[in-house]
């Protein structure tokens, strides 16, 4: 009878056991963020490079620099090259403003000569002479005005030129595109770099991207903007994080081999992306677990 009661007392604790619902994530995934690799903009030698590995950078600061001595005496002769062709426009100007003041002189000695000529004190031959010294002043200004042309086109190439060497220059200064946290360093002072060769990588870790991949019988019970729990190991227990579904993929793909569930794989899954505020505890790669609601 009593080897009876405790076989009847296995049963009921088993049943009970079974029927204890066992709580399991809805996804699984590894936080992940936009990668940036900053390249050299220009040719030679790196002058400094005042960042390490971890450090912070702000948005705009200036964190090394190239040498930009070839291109300062690049733009000093070009500035002197357009300040000689200047001269030359100057004299050619200065030639045209010369051969003016003759024709303001020609035309009134013509007014001059038509009005003697009407009273009948000057005659044809004079008139004649007065109307031609002022067509040839005019033919000698044109043909001036025309050797001053190809002037300011050198002039206006040399311009150009300088506001590239500038633009070269400018280039030669390092700046960080945006505030984030320097994940590699691949140059160092003193060595040589060239237009496109990786200086350093960085990435903003304040707000971390969590890619989950969810069975199709999940699918209908996430929506974009919708907030869910996000777990990571600590310690013993789990550590939670409030997180805000920012994507979700439009088409299935096969189940990628670095997912471990604790549920069996199906074939077919969609990738979701969660956006979670980093408290500095978050790292790239770092697994974690999606809660659709909180269990009970």
């Amino acid at each position: 009878m009593k080897k009876l009661i405790i076989l009847i007392s296995i049963a009921i604790f088993g049943s009970f056991t079974s029927c204890k619902k066992v709580e399991r994530a809805d996804g699984y995934g590894n936080f992940e963020t936009t990668e940036i690799t900053i390249s050299a903009e220009a040719n030679g030698k790196i002058e400094f490079l005042d960042l390490e590995e971890g450090v912070v950078l702000e948005k705009n600061q200036k964190v090394g620099l190239i040498d930009t001595t070839q291109l300062y005496l690049s733009k000093q002769q070009a500035l002197a090259s357009q300040n000689t062709i200047g001269s030359r426009s100057g004299n050619v100007l200065s030639q045209v403003a010369v051969l003016h003041e003759e024709l303001k002189t020609a035309r009134s000695e013509k007014e001059r000569v038509q009005n003697m000529f009407s009273e009948n004190a000057a005659t044809q031959r004079q008139v004649d002479q007065a109307e031609g010294k002022v067509n040839v002043i005019n033919k000698q200004i044109k043909s001036v005005g025309t050797q001053n042309a190809p002037i300011t086109n050198e002039v206006k190439s040399t311009h150009v030129q300088i506001k590239i060497i500038e633009d070269k220059i400018q280039k030669s200064l390092i700046i960080n595109p945006l505030k984030g946290t320097v994940l590699s360093k691949y140059a160092e002072p003193g060595e040589i770099t060239a237009f496109g060769k990786p200086l350093y990588k960085i990435a903003d870790l304040s707000e971390m991207t969590l890619r989950v991949f969810i069975g199709e019988p999940q699918l209908p019970q996430v929506q974009i903007g919708q907030k869910v729990t996000i777990k990571i190991d600590e310690g013993e227990g789990m550590k939670d994080y409030d997180g805000k579904v920012s994507w979700i993929s439009s088409s299935a793909e096969f189940t990628p081999k670095i997912i471990q569930t604790k549920e069996e794989r199906v074939n077919l899954v969609y990738a979701v992306k969660i956006n979670v505020k980093n408290d500095g505890s978050l790292k790239i790669g770092m697994p974690a677990e999606m809660w659709i609601k909180n269990p009970e």
